[in-house]
């Protein structure tokens, strides 16, 4: 008799998923104990879902967490077809908004460590 992978696979994912909200309240607390004003949490656009979006002074701020046991190992989860959907839909996003594609933006990308520390790659994907 062979022991079914299916529920170790579940429970690792779901221990993922928890990390992974942990990780994003943890950049959301950052980046308003910064001033800025927290608009979407996981908003889906054209391109797929950004994690956090940010306003501060007017410009925008579109973040990306991801958290992995170091910062190092975090930074290599984000590929360029993920970058490609990332940036796709801030397009989306600010296509919506009266200055459009003139509203000032950047995209961040928040590395999570295993120990809840955050480390924040400004403008990142311009």
């Amino acid at each position: 008799m062979t022991d079914d992978p299916a529920p170790h696979r579940r429970q690792r994912g779901q221990l993922a998923d928890a990390f992974g909200r942990m990780a994003e309240e943890s950049v959301a607390r950052d980046y308003q104990a910064r001033g800025f004003t927290l608009l979407e949490q996981r908003w889906r656009g054209a391109g797929g879902e950004i994690d956090l979006i940010f306003e501060k002074d007017g410009e925008l701020v579109f973040v990306e967490v991801k958290a992995s046991k170091t910062h190092a190992r975090a930074a290599l989860l984000l590929g360029p077809k993920q970058i490609a959907r990332l940036s796709a839909s801030a397009e989306d996003y600010i296509g919506h908004l009266p200055r459009g594609l003139l509203t000032p933006m950047r995209i961040d990308v928040a590395l999570v460590d295993g120990a809840g520390q955050v480390e924040i790659l400004e403008n990142a994907l311009m």
